[in-house]
Formats: C-alpha cells, sequence, structure tokens
C-alpha cells in the first residue's frame, strides 16, 4: 500500500510539473520548441555619424621630369663634367663635343652673309645709276621737244614764205629762182621737224628702256635682300649646329645615369632606343602615382579648391608622411586593370624623396557630417535593392532603403528609416516579414 501510495504521490507530481512546464512553454515565446517562432534580435535607432569615405593605394614616386640627354651632332666627347649623383644647374654644360668643321661652316656661311650684303648695296647702287639715266633720257628728251616746237615754227613760216612767193610769181612780181630758194627753206625746215620727231621716238624710247632698267634694279635688290636674309638663315642654323656641341642641362637636377667617356666617338641618335650619353632628372618636386579602382575612380577630385585630400606615407623613410592634395589624374582609365592614374605633386627641395620609392596613397574622396546610418549588419541586399528589418509592434517590417555613403562598417541612410524608428541591426538577412521577435536588452 505505501508502494502504491508512492506511486500515487510520483505520478501526481510528474503529471503537475508537467502541467506547469506546458503553462511555461505557452506563456514564454522565448523558450524553444517545435511551434517556437519567436526570435531574439538585437535592434535601435539609427544613429547620426559624420563618414568619411578613403580610399587606399600602393603607390609610387617619380621624378617630375626626367631627361635623357643624346647628342645632336657627330664628333668626339672633348669634355664630360659630371658624374652620377651629381646636382647640376639649368643651363650648366655637362658635355663638350669637338666637331670643329661645324665652326667652319659657321665661318663659311658668315662670309656668304657678307657678300650678300655687298651684292645688296650694288644693286642698291644700280637702281641709283638707272633713276640718273632715266633723269637724263628725260631732259634731254625735254631738249629735243624744244628743238621740234622751233623745227616746226620754222616749217610754218617757210610754209607760208613759199606760198607767197609763189603767189608772187604767178603774177610777175618776183622770179622764180626767188621761188625756189623759198621752197629749198621750205623743204629744209621740214627735214628739221621730222628730224626732231625722230629724236622725241628714239629719246621716250630711251626713257622707256632706263625705267626698265630701274625696274630690274630695283628688283635686283629684292633679291639681293632675299638672299641676304638666306644666307642668315643659314648662318643662323650653322650656328646652332655647333651650340649642340655643348650639351646643357634642360632644367636643376641630379644626374641619375651616365653612358659616356670623353673621347667617345657620337652621332646624332635613331630614335628613343638608343642609349642616352646622360640622364637628368629634376629633385625639387615629385609625382607620385597611384592606381584607383574603377568602382572609385568617379568620386576622385583633382586640382583646385575641391582637390582631394591625400596622406602620403614612405615605407621606407619610417613611415614618415607627406600631406597634399590630388593635383591631376588621367581622366581614362587604363583597360589593362580598369583603375584610374591619380598623381600627387610632392615638393621636395630637400631631395628626401627619391625616384622609385615605395608609398602608400590615402585619399580622402568623401566626407559627409552629421547623416542617418546603420551598420552594415542592417542592411539585406536583395539583387539591387537594400532593405532593413523595422521592429513594429514586435513584429518584422521590410523597409526599401536609399543608400548613400559607405565608411568601413557604416551605411548613410538616404532614405527609408526615419531617426527614431527600431531597426534590427544584426543579422537582419535571417528574418521574415512579419516575423514576431523580440528585442534583446543592450549589452553592459
Amino acid at each position: 500500500m505505501k508502494f502504491a501510495s508512492s506511486l500515487a504521490v510520483v505520478a501526481i507530481i510528474g503529471f503537475s510539473t508537467s502541467l506547469v512546464r506546458n503553462t511555461v512553454d505557452a506563456a514564454d515565446p522565448l523558450v524553444a520548441g517545435p511551434a517556437a517562432t519567436i526570435q531574439r534580435v538585437t535592434a535601435g535607432k539609427p544613429t547620426r555619424k559624420t563618414l568619411t569615405l578613403m580610399t587606399t593605394q600602393p603607390g609610387s614616386i617619380k621624378a617630375f621630369e626626367e631627361a635623357p640627354l643624346h647628342p645632336r651632332v657627330s664628333g668626339y666627347v672633348k669634355t664630360v663634367s659630371v658624374d652620377i649623383g651629381d646636382r647640376v644647374q639649368s643651363g650648366q654644360v655637362l658635355v663638350v663635343i669637338d666637331a670643329p668643321e661645324l665652326q667652319n661652316e659657321v665661318m663659311q656661311h658668315e662670309a656668304l652673309v657678307a657678300l650678300a650684303e655687298a651684292e645688296s648695296l650694288q644693286a642698291e647702287a644700280n637702281v641709283a645709276a638707272a633713276n640718273a639715266a632715266v633723269l637724263s633720257a628725260q631732259s634731254k628728251l625735254v631738249g629735243i621737244e624744244a628743238g621740234k616746237a622751233r623745227a616746226s615754227g620754222d616749217y610754218e613760216r617757210w610754209n607760208a614764205e613759199y606760198k607767197r612767193i609763189k603767189d608772187l610769181a604767178s603774177r610777175g612780181t618776183v622770179t622764180e629762182k626767188l621761188v625756189d630758194e623759198s621752197l629749198n627753206k621750205l623743204r629744209s625746215a621740214e627735214a628739221s621737224r621730222d628730224e626732231a620727231n625722230a629724236a622725241i621716238e628714239a629719246t621716250k624710247a630711251t626713257v622707256e628702256e632706263a625705267r626698265a632698267i630701274v625696274h630690274k634694279a630695283e628688283a635686283d635688290v629684292v633679291a639681293s635682300r632675299a638672299r641676304i636674309n638666306v644666307a642668315k638663315a643659314n648662318l643662323a642654323k650653322a650656328e646652332t649646329m655647333a651650340q649642340y656641341t655643348e650639351i646643357k642641362a634642360p632644367f636643376a637636377g641630379v644626374v641619375t645615369e651616365r653612358n659616356v667617356d670623353s673621347g667617345f666617338s657620337v652621332m646624332p641618335s635613331s630614335g628613343l632606343s638608343s642609349k642616352p650619353l646622360l640622364v637628368l632628372s629634376r629633385h625639387d618636386i615629385v609625382r607620385v602615382f597611384a592606381e584607383v579602382p574603377e568602382t572609385e575612380a568617379e568620386l576622385v577630385s583633382a586640382g583646385g579648391a575641391t582637390a582631394d585630400p591625400v596622406t602620403v606615407t614612405i615605407p621606407g623613410l619610417n613611415n614618415r608622411s607627406f600631406s597634399a592634395n590630388v593635383t591631376r589624374t588621367s581622366w581614362a582609365l587604363n583597360p589593362s586593370n580598369r583603375s584610374l592614374r591619380t598623381e600627387i605633386d610632392l615638393a621636395n627641395e630637400s631631395g628626401t624623396l627619391r625616384p622609385g620609392m615605395y608609398a602608400t596613397v590615402q585619399i580622402k574622396l568623401d566626407e559627409k557630417q552629421n547623416v542617418l546610418t546603420l551598420p552594415l549588419g542592417a542592411i539585406v541586399r536583395e539583387g539591387t535593392t537594400a532593405r532593413c528589418c523595422l521592429v513594429v509592434a514586435d513584429k518584422i517590417e521590410f523597409r526599401t532603403l536609399q543608400l548613400g555613403l559607405r565608411s568601413g562598417d557604416d551605411f548613410e541612410i538616404v532614405s527609408g528609416v526615419e531617426e527614431g524608428e527600431i531597426v534590427v541591426l544584426a543579422r537582419a538577412a535571417g528574418l521574415q516579414n512579419g516575423q514576431a521577435v523580440v528585442i534583446l536588452p543592450p549589452a553592459t
């Protein structure tokens, strides 16, 4: 009986415990069970932050300008006044080439210039002589025309006299001999008049010939002046070629390569593939090159007041950093790696930065202050659509978002969520629309 009573008590206790457990399971949604659909979630309000978008890319330093110096004339190297590592000034003579034939050519063209100038003076003198001949012929023409006037007057007088004498002879007043004498005088005056006319025509021809000589002489002057210009141009070319016997520094810099010694036979380079005598690099300013990926290329701003700030870190200088701005970009992407060539100019008066150094380039692409943000875990992406999970009356409500700037694990929320709404902040991808949730208390 005692054993039966004990069994009965155990059965009653077990039934009571089962009843209590079932009651608790029904009342507590956090208790695991086959029918449980309520999820614990971490949720909170969107926060306002200042978001900064940075891109960090490997970079390299190159000289701002680099000039391979090739010979322009043939000859033998007379002197080389520099070696690698030497700092030179703009215009400094670095290499002298011995080419005496170029100096001879200069002297020859100087003589040709002097000859052309002398010929020009002679041509100008010919113009003066031709003008004098014109004046002489014109003066002679004036005298002949005056003689023609006298001859014409004599002709008219003797023509009238002949007619008068002939009339008198017909009436028997004078003799025929007097008529013959007046006729002879008339013919003589006519001959003088014709001679004057012929002389006038001849003198006019002489005047025209003299004028033609003037025109020719003036043309000779123009031609002689042109020959002077040609001779001077040839002289200038010869002098320029002679100047190429001295290879000078095009800018202040450092000699980084030397491939020549005294006595070398050199000749003009046939192309860029030929080895230069010297290589000169500008050292007072350097270029830092970095390749920005295509996804961030559109955000890079170069030049002017809107240029993106940059921090250049040099590992070879104990991670020393330099601040600057983006100076320029290539605008077009490199088709081989789809990146944007970005350049930063850095002052380098001390020569600390050397071409070939490795650099880390950090570019500040964008910054937005006091913007509404959500963490990465709150964002659920479905194709090109982004959404989040709001907690409304202890249930999940999907909300489509328009995202803006991303900085690290924080996204700018342009639209879709208001500042005071409660959003699931972590592991939102596994939730369903309308699902019941319980918000976990904040960690202490």
